[in-house]
């Protein structure tokens, strides 16, 4: 039977002493400088709910634009040094590209979005040190209609988030949302970057173009609830039901390799 570990402090105090019989339930609440916790921990066959690229791809704007780059608006692309900004110079100038938003690696709730007139204003700031690497960088589409879906098991929503006063939709920042009614092919989207992430659980953010087009946005593990119609303690109840799921299913494989 496999050993549970629930919390970060038994994590912490075990961590040298964990191997394949442990299974870690919970994102880990590790600093940006220890990322390399989950490659060691992968090494000693422990196992771990949300998965380690899960918990990795929610921590990194720039990890999500690298891994789900297809499936993005077209020329994202994650800038870490002054070349790449030149060499992004280069290909959104001859198309003509004007504005553009650039996402700072690990910010959220929108605050690490930034709306510039041109790509030459991002390369200005960058000489003068006043951004730091890396960041995502992507054209900016006018009009669009920010979803966020909601997937917990079976259970599943998708609501709009809008803010004429703000391009970063906050609710919280005088923004309206409503119920959104998902296309199939939307849902499939969602399982599919789900499924690349390894993500058990998620909140998905899409931008629906004025012409239908389905672009991804970002993902997380967790992520606020204002606007859903899902209630805090339901919420909290669905996450624990998965992660009993997967322990038992875990001392499912468990016993059957024993019986073997």
């Amino acid at each position: 039977m496999y050993n549970i570990i629930r919390t970060n402090e038994e994590f912490r105090a075990k961590f040298h002493e964990l191997s394949s019989s442990d299974v870690i339930i919970g994102c880990l609440n590790i600093k940006p400088s220890e990322e390399y916790i989950f490659t060691d921990l992968l090494s000693r066959g422990v196992v771990l709910f949300p998965s380690a690229l899960s918990q990795q791809l929610t921590r990194s704007k720039c990890f999500q634009a690298a891994v789900f780059t297809k499936y993005m608006v077209h020329l994202t692309t994650v800038i870490r040094d002054k070349n790449d900004i030149l060499s992004a110079i280069t290909i959104y100038n001859s198309l003509k590209i004007n504005k553009v938003i650039t996402k700072q690696d690990r910010a959220n709730c929108g605050l690490g979005i930034n709306l510039w007139s041109s790509i030459e204003d991002i390369y200005n700031s960058v000489s003068f040190g006043h951004i730091k690497f890396p960041f995502v960088l992507q054209p900016f589409i006018e009009n669009v209609l920010d979803v966020r879906i909601i997937i917990l098991g079976n259970y599943l929503e998708a609501y709009w988030r809008k803010n004429d006063n703000n391009i970063r939709n906050n609710i919280s920042r005088g923004g309206d949302s409503g119920i959104y009614d998902l296309p199939e092919n939307a849902l499939m989207l969602c399982k599919e970057i789900m499924q690349r992430g390894q993500f058990p659980y998620a909140h998905i953010d899409l931008m629906i173009t004025p012409r239908n087009e389905i672009f991804f946005s970002e993902i997380a593990l967790r992520g606020g609830i204002k606007g859903a119609q899902i209630s805090p303690a339901t919420y909290v109840k669905q996450i624990k039901k998965l992660e009993d799921l997967f322990i038992a299913s875990c001392n499912d494989i468990s016993a059957s390799t024993n019986r073997t």
